[in-house]
């Protein structure tokens, strides 16, 4: 069971998700005490690949008062993501071959680790942004009208 710590809603409105990946994350004893407390913001992450790795960046995580007394926390920090290297490779490939950005989608407990979803997308248009709203304004107006017609069955 996976219980989710932080979601980057903005990628799914500024990226089409094509393939999503579950990997590992190494972080620091002061970053798993900020996590737990919540203190965490993956909107502006992406990933990239260097010397053959996958790096976290733009992940904040706000170090905690209490929990920060003998490290110098830094909540920028870049983070290394852990995957088997069949799949690194595979990433690889289709990022320089095809276009493609890695985003995080999530960070999430899986067997007492945080995890992080990232995936593969591709960036919309302006256009598919705006029709991705108002299909998302449409879905709102009907349920609120549904509620209002649930509302007031004996009225016409």
């Amino acid at each position: 069971m996976t219980a989710f710590i932080a979601e980057n809603r903005r990628a799914r409105f500024d990226y089409l998700i094509e393939e999503r990946f579950e990997a590992g994350i190494v972080l620091e004893g002061w970053e798993i005490k900020a996590i737990r407390e919540g203190q965490v913001q993956l909107t502006d992450g992406y990933v990239v690949i260097r010397d053959g790795e996958l790096w976290l960046i733009g992940c904040r995580i706000n170090a905690l008062r209490s929990a920060s007394t003998h490290v110098r926390p830094e909540a920028d920090r870049t983070k290394k993501l852990l995957m088997h290297k069949a799949e690194i490779r595979r990433l690889i490939g289709k990022v320089e071959q095809r276009g493609y950005t890695m985003v995080p989608l999530n960070l999430h407990y899986k067997g007492g680790r945080v995890k992080v979803e990232i995936a593969l997308a591709k960036g919309k248009a302006e256009h598919d942004k705006r029709e991705t709203e108002k299909k998302r304004d449409w879905e709102k107006e009907k349920a609120r009208l549904m509620r209002h017609k649930v509302a007031t069955p004996g009225k016409r």
